[in-house]
């Protein structure tokens, strides 16, 4: 019941390499669980954006009334990673002796926002729902923690995918809940779910 809605949401978008990536935005209207109004779009560019610094930017709505206040700041990945299996980040010995000097309670106030980070393999699934007519499905698996979001590759034409890959998280808040879901590629349609999991990370 708002026009002018803070929303006040901090999320962050993480790529690896050096392509041109444009932030397409899209603002809803709810009137109740069943129907949706878009109320315009908007897009940036991020390649154009000025590095290591917060951009304030006011950006009104394509073809529509309003605009939107965001702040939007471009900086490299700190903590976050995604690698093969056979090079897991936390193989070396000396690493982990490294990270356990780090979070050592000698050091539990040296940086109060890194409260630790979050290691996961993801190896596999089986046993998939067939999406497609074929009897098959095009999975891949998402993984979000917090507003944090990272994806393995699509394994085509599979019902047991192995995925092989390590991600890598930094912990906000220790009450997160890490949000593991797998889906069938469609093409330029939204993807088909599959199935999911949530672990809180106290279980951990």
């Amino acid at each position: 019941k708002s026009a002018n809605p803070q929303w006040r949401e901090q999320f962050d978008f993480h790529y690896f390499s050096d392509r041109k990536d444009m932030l397409d935005i899209e603002v809803w209207r709810r009137d109740n669980k069943k129907h949706e109004e878009l109320l315009g779009t908007c897009r940036v560019d991020i390649t154009a954006l000025p590095a290591k610094q917060t951009n304030c930017l006011e950006l009104p709505l394509e073809k529509h009334p309003g605009s939107l206040l965001m702040l939007i700041a471009v900086a490299p990945c700190t903590g976050v990673s995604i690698s093969d299996l056979c090079v897991c980040p936390l193989g070396d010995p000396n690493e982990r002796q490294q990270i356990s000097q780090r979070y050592c309670i000698k050091n539990s106030f040296r940086d109060i926002k890194d409260i630790g980070f979050l290691q996961v393999k993801v190896l596999k699934a089986v046993d998939l729902m067939a999406a497609d007519f074929s009897g098959k499905s095009d999975p891949f698996c998402v993984l979000e923690l917090g507003n944090d979001m990272l994806q393995t590759h699509t394994v085509y034409k599979n019902l047991n995918p192995e995925w092989n890959k390590v991600f890598t998280f930094p912990i906000k808040d220790i009450h997160d809940v890490l949000e593991v879901t797998v889906f069938d590629e469609d093409g330029d349609k939204p993807p088909d779910f599959l199935g999911k999991v949530a672990i809180p990370l106290l279980s951990v």
